[in-house]
């Protein structure tokens, strides 16, 4: 292979590693859809293409090697995605040895690459995972096979319940996609852990398979302000029920879990929560989040008037004068627009006749089949996580949108909800939970 050659695909890794990264960014973005994250697809996949086209020289030259830069995570998982596709069996099988030995925190790239490639693509060495003692990688096999929809056979009740909180919360998730059965033991030890990504992955299995306890184990989270609780606070906010709006009222008033009381309120899309969310536009710690939460609600575009000038950041202090335990990472919710608290509160006043108080509102329209499809296809991709949930636990898992998918993927799931029985939606969220 000529120097000049090696040198294109060289360029081709690099750019699908930044566009990798501007694509999982694109996913929780605040001001993406779908369409536009299917041009970064669109890109990204062009620059994958143009590294198979380098066949075996390409595979031990370049894609091998990338797989042990640990630090730049996104060329990982580009490198691991592409020989994951490749014809050569030595593709997956390097893929294979490289994640054995991979430190913890290079392990989510290796899951993503397996994730997103094909079930046709899925190595078979996957399941062997399954027989490790290493926690990370039993968690990372777990995921994989059930974003795929494979059973992981007779070892699962095992892992339910493993000592491990990260392998028991996986083993979790893929009994709730696998509809696997779910003894009542295992289901209460996740509910009741102090770990909240087991509590919360209990919660979820639970509530798709109907049980009521799930549902109270939300509302005592909330009620005892325990750590974490952004999904116990969504999940009782999707539930549509009113009383629920006033256990996050009182979630409002905690600093510390205000964020997270906005959010959900935001998808309860009741007209009171849109009254609450009011009551924190001037807040500069909060108000983009109420402002989003009050536009979830009631269908209000937060533009012209309505909208705050962006104002331009202050330029970040030398590094000798930065605190070492601030988080600078840009977060989604940055890029959302301030209110205008006033103008808003006017529109509001003008409008409110136009919302019943006791129905539930998707972007201004009643919920239903028809708006939470339609929103599924247009809303901004960070909301679209919490769509999704709601359609599973509302239909019990089925159907499912990937909302972390390739667009395709997702687009063939969200032909599935067009044929979702209405009553499915349109019943009370804790309608058929049961207490055994």
């Amino acid at each position: 292979m000529s120097h000049t050659l090696m040198d294109v695909l060289e360029e081709h890794l690099d750019e699908a590693a930044f566009l990798w990264l501007q694509w999982e960014r694109s996913l929780v973005s605040p001001t993406f859809v779908l369409d536009e994250v299917a041009g970064i697809e669109e890109r990204l996949m062009a620059h994958v293409d143009g590294l198979v086209l380098g066949g075996a020289s390409a595979t031990e030259k370049l894609l091998i090697p990338a797989l042990e830069a640990h630090e730049d995570v996104e060329r990982v998982t580009a490198a691991a995605y592409t020989l994951l596709g490749s014809e050569n069996p030595s593709g997956a099988e390097a893929v294979r040895t490289a994640l054995e030995s991979a430190p913890p925190e290079a392990l989510p790239a290796f899951q993503r690459a397996l994730e997103l490639r094909g079930y046709e693509a899925l190595p078979s060495w996957l399941s062997t995972l399954l027989k490790q003692d290493e926690p990370l990688q039993l968690a990372l096999a777990l995921e994989v096979l059930a974003s795929h929809g494979v059973d992981p056979g007779p070892a699962l009740p095992d892992l339910l319940r493993h000592e491990e909180p990260q392998v028991a919360a996986a083993a979790l998730r893929a009994a709730a996609r696998l509809r696997a059965p779910l003894e009542r033991q295992v289901l209460q030890a996740g509910l009741t852990s102090p770990v909240s990504a087991l509590r919360d992955s209990a919660i979820t299995a639970g509530l798709q398979k109907g049980h009521r306890g799930a549902w109270t184990a939300c509302q005592a989270a909330v009620d005892s302000r325990a750590p974490g609780l952004r999904l116990p606070a969504l999940v009782l906010a999707l539930s549509g029920d009113a009383r629920e709006v006033e256990r996050l009222k009182r979630l409002l008033e905690e600093p510390g879990h205000r964020p997270d009381a906005l959010w959900a309120l935001g998808f309860s899309g009741q007209p009171a929560a849109a009254e609450l969310c009011l009551q924190w536009m001037e807040d500069d710690a909060v108000s983009h989040l109420a402002a989003e939460a009050f536009c979830a609600i009631t269908g209000l575009s937060l533009e012209g008037r309505l909208a705050a000038p962006h104002v331009e950041e202050e330029p970040l202090p030398p590094l000798e004068e930065e605190p070492l335990d601030v988080d600078l990472t840009p977060k989604p919710e940055d890029d959302l627009p301030r209110p205008v608290a006033a103008e808003v509160l006017a529109w509001w006043k003008e409008s409110r006749k136009n919302f019943e108080l006791d129905r539930r509102y998707l972007h201004g329209r009643p919920f239903g089949t028809e708006a939470l499809f339609e929103s599924l296809m247009t809303a901004p991709m960070r909301r679209r996580h919490a769509l999704a949930l709601d359609l599973a636990l509302r239909s019990r898992g089925e159907p499912r949108v990937p909302t972390r998918a390739f667009t395709p993927y997702q687009r063939k799931a969200l032909e599935a909800v067009r044929t979702t029985v209405p009553s499915v939606l349109s019943r009370p969220f804790t309608d058929g939970l049961h207490s055994s």
